[in-house]
């Protein structure tokens, strides 16, 4: 029975590098995935790109490739990432100048078509989180992604592609594209996408699955997590997988690290909606056989809704904050009483605040309730929305002022302001995104 090793070389944008690096040189790999983009993430790429064309891919993109690719190149391990994000094609003629630095030969495709701006902004869809429509956010819209399938993946690597560049793209089907690239599965070999998809499930965050992400002292312990192993799945060709690690990396590859990571981010297990299928992980089964390896098998699906999700980043104001500690004797009555001057000096001052929230860290920012006794130190942090950066700037202004018109012992104060960005999210109808694939050929 054949079977293909693919690795995950990130779990998000700023992961880290070393990982990929061993998986590249010592995984013996066909394929190395990194998986980087967020739903914020490309709102925010989508803004760089508007003030630069040839930005709007992730930011570490030239550090990632100059350490992996010339050992990649060397094994024979083809590349796959989202790290295009808003510009697929900008990164792909990046990582050609990159490749020529180094000598490389190689072929890189870049996957477009997921930017559906112009179809959500000629409609009003109605908006899945809020009940309203699109039309709603007027002309503070900044981008509109489609998350697209594995097909135009696999369309590259057809192509002959050693690296593929995207944009937005399902998470699970970055590593379920190679598989139905080498095995030759049918696009409606509904039970095959549905294994594939839980190994991609599995793999997309990559060091969440080795241990990452689980550890709890005492209850749930994971060994040397400073240098832990990203993971590798060991897939064959009826979709089988076995999830491990390279040996002598931190980490742990148990049950118990596969099934939490199985759940992540799950609302329905027996109904994942992907672009690809609908997924069913209901009857999955998840089996030790050996220290660091473990058997995934049960995945299941059934044909796709015809819906594509959009996720839709738009201008959602400013947020201003401050902060500042007060410890000792008193400290929980001092913080409060700080936090009941802001509040009134925010209204005396009429500072113009559509949400607001207020917080003494150490006492009831995460966990309110819990605690049966005063700790002996809390920090303030109160943050609210604005119209603008200048009235965002006086909220942390009035918490400063604490230092000298506020409770005894106040130090340590800070302030920010920052644009937010809010996501939210429509579906259309699968059709009305167009993928397409271009390749850029490299020779050094």
């Amino acid at each position: 029975m054949r079977s293909i090793r693919l690795g995950a070389g990130a779990g998000y944008s700023g992961d880290r590098i070393e990982p990929a690096v061993d998986l590249a040189a010592s995984g013996d790999l066909d394929y190395l995935v990194f998986e980087c983009l967020a739903e914020r993430t490309i709102a925010l790429a989508q803004g760089a790109r508007q003030a630069d064309p040839n930005a709007g891919y992730d930011p570490l993109l030239d550090e990632r490739m100059r350490a992996v690719l010339p050992v990649a190149s060397r094994n024979g391990t083809r590349i796959i990432s989202n790290m295009g994000a808003a510009n697929p094609l900008a990164a792909a003629r990046r990582i050609g100048g990159i490749a020529q630095e180094l000598g490389v030969a190689l072929k890189v495709a870049a996957v477009t078509g997921d930017d559906v701006l112009d179809v959500v902004t000629s409609g009003n869809w109605p908006i899945e989180e809020t009940g309203g429509h699109i039309l709603d956010l007027g002309n503070r819209i900044l981008s509109a992604n489609a998350y697209l399938g594995a097909a135009p993946i696999v369309e590259a690597l057809s192509a002959g592609a050693d690296i593929v560049l995207t944009g937005r793209v399902a998470d699970p089907a970055l590593f379920l594209a190679p598989m139905i690239h080498e095995f030759g599965w049918a696009i409606d070999a509904w039970d095959r996408l549905g294994q594939g998809t839980l190994v991609g499930h599995l793999m997309e965050c990559a060091g969440q699955v080795t241990g990452g992400y689980f550890a709890d002292p005492g209850k749930k312990d994971v060994s040397n997590l400073a240098r832990l192993g990203f993971p590798i799945a060991e897939v064959r060709d009826d979709g089988e997988a076995v999830i491990t690690k390279l040996p002598g990396t931190g980490g742990a590859v148990t049950a118990a690290t596969c099934k939490e990571q199985l759940l992540y981010e799950i609302h329905d297990p027996a109904a994942y909606f992907q672009p690809d299928l609908i997924a069913d992980f209901s009857e999955a089964s998840v089996e030790e056989i050996a220290p660091d390896r473990v058997r995934i098998a049960g995945g299941r699906g059934r044909q796709h809704n015809g819906a594509l999700k959009v996720s839709v980043g738009y201008l959602d104001g400013w947020i201003g904050e401050g902060e500042i500690s007060y410890a000792g004797p008193g400290a929980v009555a001092r913080g409060r009483l700080a936090l009941e001057i802001v509040r009134e000096r925010l209204a005396i001052t009429g500072v113009a605040l559509s949400d607001i929230r207020a917080d003494l860290i150490g006492l009831n920012s995460l966990y309110p309730g819990a605690s049966h006794a005063d700790p002996p130190e809390v920090r303030l942090r109160i943050a609210g929305r604005t119209n603008s950066q200048a009235e965002a700037m006086r909220i942390g202004n009035e918490v400063e002022t604490l230092y000298t018109n506020g409770p005894a012992g106040g130090g340590g104060a800070s302030k920010s302001t920052r644009r937010s960005i809010g996501v939210v999210s429509v579906l259309i109808p699968r059709e009305r995104a167009q993928p397409h694939v271009e390749i850029l050929e490299v020779v050094p």
